[in-house]
C-alpha cells in the first residue's frame, strides 16, 4: 500500500493540516517541525497526489508550448531545454504545432485553457492582440521565446537578432568576403526576418559595401527554402563569394544545392548560418555560424514561467548572448 498523508502526520506526531503545510511551503511551523515531517517523508517514501495537490494549490502542474513548426530542430533544441526545466519542477509540457501562418493558434489557446494549464510559452510567432487577449482572458503568465512584445506583463528570453546578422556578416567581411549574398527568413517578418535583413544591410554599409538587392533572397527558414534561394542565388549572382543564411536549416539546404552543382564548399563559395542547431556539427562539412544557445533559452524561458506561476510576480525580458562557431564552411580570401 502507498503510504498517506495521514500515515506521515500520525509518525511525525503532527496534524495532517501541518504535513499539508510543509508540502506547501505555507508557513506556521517550526523549522524542528518542517524538518520532522520532510524525514518522515523521506523515510515513508510518500508521494503527494498530483491532483489533490492541484485542488489546494488550484493548479494543474502542467504549462503549454506553441511553436509554429513542432518538427524543425529549432523547435527540437528549444524544447529540450523547456522540458528539462519543467520537468525537475514536477511540470508537464502540452506542446502544439501552431503552423507556419499561426491559423492554428487561437484554437490551441483555447484547448489550453480548457486544459487549464498555468502557463504558457509562445515560441517564434508574433504575439498578436487577438492572441494577447485571449491570453490576458485566460489570466495565466505568459512568456516569449524567440519573440518579443511591448506589452509590458509579457516578458521575452531570445537574442539580439539585428546584432547577431550584423556580426555574422562582418566576420565574412574580415575574412575577405565583399560579393555577399543572404537568404532570408520570411519576408516581411518582424521577429526574425527583417532585423536580421537589417544587420546585414548595416553591416555592408559599415564597411563602404554598397547593398545591392540581387544579393538578397527569401526563404521560410526550411531547409526546402534555403535549397530555392540558393538555387536563385547561383543565377542571379554567380560572383558571389559568400551567402550568410538566416537559419541553419536553409544554410543546409545551400550547401547541398552547392554540392548538387559541383562546387567546393568553402574553396568555391562560403556559407555561413544562424542558429547553431545539433545538425550544424552533423553535415559535412561542418557548417560555421551564428549560435543561439537554444537549449538555454528553452531553460531560462521555463525557469521565467514557474516562476510567474509559483509567486505570482513578474518577469524581466533577456536578451541572451549570441556568438560566433567557427567550423569549416567558411575561408579567408585575398
Amino acid at each position: 500500500m502507498n503510504p498517506t498523508i495521514k500515515d506521515v502526520a500520525q509518525k511525525a506526531n503532527v496534524s495532517i493540516a501541518t504535513v499539508s503545510r510543509v508540502l506547501h511551503n505555507l508557513g506556521g511551523y517550526s523549522d524542528q517541525t518542517k524538518q520532522k515531517v520532510n524525514q518522515t517523508i523521506k523515510e515513508l517514501q510518500y508521494q503527494p497526489n498530483a491532483i489533490a495537490r492541484g485542488l489546494i494549490n488550484k493548479r494543474t502542474q502542467t504549462i503549454g508550448v506553441l511553436f509554429p513548426d513542432v518538427s524543425s530542430s529549432f523547435s527540437s533544441d528549444l524544447l529540450h531545454g523547456i522540458s528539462e526545466f519543467v520537468h525537475d519542477r514536477n511540470y508537464s509540457v502540452i506542446v502544439c504545432n501552431t503552423d507556419q501562418d499561426g491559423k492554428r493558434t487561437l484554437k490551441y489557446l483555447q484547448l489550453l485553457r480548457e486544459k487549464q494549464v498555468d502557463g504558457i510559452i509562445f515560441s517564434s510567432e508574433v504575439l498578436k492582440q487577438e492572441y494577447y487577449d485571449m491570453l490576458e482572458s485566460m489570466n495565466v503568465p505568459v512568456v516569449l521565446v524567440s519573440s518579443q512584445t511591448d506589452y509590458a506583463n509579457v516578458p521575452y528570453v531570445k537574442v539580439d537578432d539585428y546584432q547577431a546578422a550584423y556580426d555574422a556578416v562582418d566576420y565574412l567581411i574580415t575574412k575577405g568576403h565583399r560579393s555577399i549574398g543572404m537568404i532570408s527568413g520570411t519576408k516581411g517578418d518582424p521577429i526574425a526576418g527583417t532585423p536580421r535583413v537589417e544587420g546585414y544591410r548595416k553591416a555592408l554599409e559599415a564597411q563602404g559595401i554598397a547593398f545591392d538587392s540581387r544579393f538578397l533572397v527569401y526563404g521560410d527558414f526550411s531547409y526546402e527554402s534555403g535549397c530555392r534561394a540558393m538555387e536563385a542565388l547561383l543565377r542571379r549572382t554567380p560572383e558571389a563569394t559568400a551567402v550568410f543564411a538566416a537559419s541553419d536549416e536553409m544554410a543546409i539546404g545551400a550547401l547541398s544545392v552547392a554540392t548538387k552543382h559541383g562546387m567546393n564548399v568553402p574553396e568555391d563559395i562560403s556559407i555561413m548560418g544562424y542558429d547553431d542547431l545539433r545538425l550544424a556539427r552533423m553535415v559535412n562539412p561542418p557548417l560555421t555560424t551564428v549560435r543561439q544557445p537554444l537549449y538555454d533559452i528553452g531553460r531560462l524561458a521555463s525557469e521565467k514561467l514557474i516562476g510567474m506561476i509559483e509567486t505570482g510576480e513578474p518577469a524581466e525580458s533577456l536578451v541572451c548572448a549570441h556568438s560566433i562557431v567557427e567550423r569549416q564552411t567558411v575561408r579567408a580570401i585575398t
